[in-house]
């Protein structure tokens, strides 16, 4: 399932119960002390470091996005969700789906504003130039956050809040310790425009940016995040007042600007949660490597990922990281952030131990394998949630999948046989999402069976990234009718679940 939402350990959901209101309890269980938020230096492979609280303040309000028609535009942020069982995947299920809803209604924020980056790494101003003293004031404003950025990748505590007024650097000192502690190796500013004087406020001032990040790779293309910068003139110099999530970008509040966090990075993933859940670290961490070894097999394109981000989410921070809002039976999601990446969150509420390892498999192979802004066309969901699901699946035998019933209710239900019309609706019935996700397993399972793994990628990649109709993807890459192929993985379907 393409970026799944997951459910804590040791729980089990049906998707029936109510979702509980955050409290001022939830808010401040991650609280750290300032001993451990300093241990900066101790960055080792799969060490666990924690970073301090960054306070509620800290955080603007997002948006909560609703579900939004397919097809899902290319320029979306991609986001899909999936649930775990006792019925461990129908909820999750739906959710994945109507994530992808949820990004036909996003703006294409997880790029550099919409423009070319220069060399430089950064993007040309998008709106009105401003007067000649507001682009003044603006290029002194970069050039003080050019600095931070230095400070910031150089492990400069002192040199990264000099640029504030000292009733801001208690916060930016906690947002230093967590970008630390995801290994921070690229933070590049670049400003959407001028300067804007904050109204009723002399001598305040504010300015959106956009910064490009890398965790751990130090040449990986960056992320993107928006980020609203408030001012104060000193004279003719500016101070950082504030340094703030934005409203304006579509992926919501990410967890390294909300939270206290447990971090520890292995060789092909990185993990992170709140100090509260820090004793989780070493066995997801574990089970994050072992799904990275199955999602880099179906890796699209010239590279795998660099590094899978993986987050592990309390109560509170379900909540709450990129903008909240999930349908209640998600269990776990991939939100695309720009640079060919998609962090992957996990629910620590709703999580069966049973259902992590293939939850991890089939969500980070949608990160391996999706387009860096989602894909086009809601008739290619059974292809690129059949992948996700085949991954999942790593190699089991066929009549061990769990969703068989769910296919047989399926196909007796009144399914047209088309597999560009099997996506159900985001309020489906959980036995139809169920069975959705199966015909989209069985389908590629038939295709790998008949032409092998590699050549089956090759097809996706036409049809996904290539936006090709399968009609001309099967003639050029499989060099079988499309028509002929689609019957037989339709009755491959039938003959399966008798």
């Amino acid at each position: 399932m393409t970026d799944g939402d997951e459910q804590p350990p040791g729980r089990t959901t049906d998707g029936d119960e109510p979702r509980p209101a955050v409290d001022a309890a939830d808010a401040s269980a991650d609280k750290v002390s300032a001993a451990d938020a300093s241990a900066d230096s101790a960055e080792v492979d799969a060490a666990v470091e924690t970073i301090a609280p960054a306070p509620a303040a800290a955080s603007l309000p997002h948006p909560v996005a609703v579900p939004a028609p397919y097809p899902v535009p290319l320029a979306q942020v991609g986001e899909q969700t999936r649930a775990v069982r006792k019925r461990r995947r129908w909820p999750l299920w739906i959710a994945l789906g109507l994530v992808l809803g949820l990004v036909a209604g996003a703006v294409p924020g997880v790029l550099l504003r919409g423009s070319t980056p220069d060399a430089a790494g950064r993007s040309a101003a998008k709106s009105d130039p401003g007067t000649a003293a507001q682009r003044r004031l603006g290029e002194r404003m970069l050039a003080l956050l050019d600095r931070q950025a230095t400070a910031l990748v150089g492990a400069d505590r002192a040199g990264f809040l000099a640029i504030a007024e000292p009733a801001a650097r208690p916060v930016l000192s906690r947002r230093y310790a967590a970008l630390r502690a995801l290994r921070v190796t690229v933070w590049r500013p670049a400003a959407d425009g001028v300067p804007e004087a904050a109204d009723g406020q002399p001598g305040q001032w504010r300015q959106t940016i956009t910064v490009g990040y890398c965790f751990v790779a130090p040449d990986c293309a960056p992320s993107t995040v928006k980020l609203d910068a408030r001012w104060r003139l000193v004279g003719e110099e500016p101070r950082l007042t504030a340094l703030e999530p934005s409203g304006a970008d579509p992926a919501g509040v990410r967890p390294w600007q909300a939270n206290d966090l447990a971090v520890t990075v292995g060789k092909r993933v990185v993990v992170a949660t709140t100090p509260a859940q820090r004793s989780k670290l070493p066995g997801l961490l574990a089970q994050a490597e072992a799904a990275a070894r199955v999602a880099d097999r179906y890796a699209v394109g010239d590279a795998r990922p660099d590094r899978y981000l993986v987050y592990y989410a309390g109560k509170a921070e379900w909540r709450r990281w990129y903008g909240g809002g999930r349908p209640k039976w998600t269990a776990g999601y991939a939100v695309g952030v720009g640079g060919g990446r998609h962090d992957v969150v996990l629910n620590a509420q709703t999580l069966t131990p049973d259902g992590v390892d293939d939850l991890l498999r089939h969500e980070l192979t949608h990160a391996a394998s999706l387009p860096d802004r989602g894909y086009a066309d809601r008739a290619d969901w059974w292809l690129v949630e059949g992948l996700a699901e085949y991954a999942g699946a790593d190699g089991q035998p066929v009549h061990r999948y769990e969703g068989l019933t769910e296919v047989r209710d399926l196909l007796r239900g009144g399914w047209s046989g088309r597999l560009e019309a099997v996506a159900p609706e985001a309020d489906a019935s959980d036995s139809r999402v169920g069975g959705a996700y199966g015909v989209g397993y069985l389908a590629v399972r038939h295709l790998v069976d008949r032409y092998g793994e590699q050549r089956m990628l090759d097809f996706y990649r036409a049809v996904v990234h290539e936006r090709k109709p399968p009609a001309q993807a099967a003639d050029e890459v499989l060099g079988d009718p499309w028509s002929m192929l689609h019957d037989e993985c339709v009755a491959y379907v039938r003959a399966v679940v008798g």
